[in-house]
């Protein structure tokens, strides 16, 4: 019988998959506000060269990849 944390990890990990194969099905958001959906600040240029559709700037992704992870322990 598998633990509650084995359980949580493998659903966790099947929507993130869900979620990656749905990103890629998409097309790049062209022409999209080049500010960033959390602070309202400019995504520099190079990141949205480098990241085309991306929607938020390095800080703002930083803070939400490290909130979900901590939400997750």
């Amino acid at each position: 019988m598998a633990d509650k944390a084995d359980v949580a990890g493998e659903y966790i990990e099947r929507e993130l998959e869900m979620a990656l194969a749905k990103h890629q099905n998409q097309p790049a958001r062209v022409g999209t506000d080049p500010d960033c959906e959390e602070c309202g600040e400019e995504i520099p240029a190079k990141r949205r060269e480098a990241l085309p559709g991306c929607a938020t700037c390095v800080d703002c992704q930083q803070a939400l990849e490290h909130h979900n992870k901590s939400f997750g322990k």
